[in-house]
């Protein structure tokens, strides 16, 4: 699985996502300019001794992502695409009623706005890969590393949590 972030704002949510990539085995993505700096202190303590195990790129865009998976994977653009699964407050399909596959890119938005329209645009046309987390209607969204968690772990519960450690620990 990949994780991308958008646009992310709370360096101690990023944090959160890095460790929770290393933890999953997930490459994680930061797609355009974060508001903060990747050496943002806050953002570190969150990753904790996690942040040298992270698989981390970084893109300047979402055109400049595209272009890296394409070439990454050798894929045509409209194969990378396919593989993008948007999460949005505007998705008509809850998470929970998705069938995720492995090479599924899944793409966060900001923080405080979500996906903006530019990005919604660029997959108006696969509105079958955007997801939503049922909330409550008092409330527009979860907090963005807690959405990557549920968002992530129910994807890797379909797949039979691969490469994961399912039995507990061994006595020592």
């Amino acid at each position: 699985m990949e994780i991308a972030l958008f646009e992310p704002e709370i360096p101690p949510n990023t944090g959160n996502i890095i460790r929770l990539s290393v933890c999953t085995g997930s490459t994680l993505h930061i797609v355009g300019t974060p508001s903060f700096s990747l050496e943002d202190s806050m953002l570190r303590r969150a990753g904790l001794d996690y942040w040298q195990l992270s698989r981390l790129t970084s893109h300047d865009s979402l055109e400049a992502f595209i272009q890296f998976l394409q070439n990454r994977d050798d894929q045509p653009r409209d194969e990378v695409r396919r593989r993008f699964v948007l999460t949005t407050r505007f998705a008509r399909i809850s998470y929970a009623d998705f069938s995720f596959r492995s090479d599924h890119i899944l793409l966060f938005g900001k923080e405080t706005s979500g996906l903006p329209d530019s990005v919604r645009h660029t997959f108006s046309d696969l509105e079958k890969n955007w997801l939503r987390i049922p909330v409550h209607g008092d409330c527009r969204s979860l907090n963005l590393a807690n959405s990557v968690s549920v968002i992530l772990f129910e994807a890797l519960r379909q797949q039979g949590f691969p490469g994961l450690n399912l039995a507990p620990p061994a006595d020592t």
